[in-house]
């Protein structure tokens, strides 16, 4: 007797290993009707397909500030950000640039924050 909780019962499990049967033996869709089949990477957007760094320069610090903060609380302080990002292993330049920003001024979003770091000069 087998304990835990199936959800299907026998003869739908192995009516679902008929049907991926094909698919996984030739590593391809095999139904007839595209509609089944998921959409491939549009071939003339190559930064998704290819996950290159962008390359204008504050799209790229913009998309590196998203990833770290990601689900922070804005409004936010310098200080609320420098701990944000050394707590998610932010890299020591990001970091670096975050902490030369204005002590006092507050920041409304992701964008808000890639914008002062934009105009203030930073080390190539």
């Amino acid at each position: 007797m087998q304990r835990g909780s199936d959800r299907l019962s026998r003869r739908q499990d192995d009516e679902m290993k008929h049907q991926l049967k094909g698919l996984l033996r030739s590593g391809h869709p095999t139904r007839s009707e595209e509609w089944h089949d998921p959409e491939p990477i549009a071939d003339d957007d190559p930064r998704l397909a290819s996950r290159d760094v962008p390359a204008d320069p504050f799209e790229a610090l913009r998309l590196e500030l998203a990833r770290f903060l990601a689900r922070t609380p804005f409004p936010a302080h310098r200080g609320d950000l420098l701990r944000i990002l050394r707590e998610r292993h932010a890299p020591d330049r990001l970091t670096d640039r975050v902490a030369e920003l204005p002590r006092d001024d507050t920041y409304r979003s992701v964008q808000d924050v890639a914008v002062a770091l934009e105009r203030r000069p930073h080390p190539a």
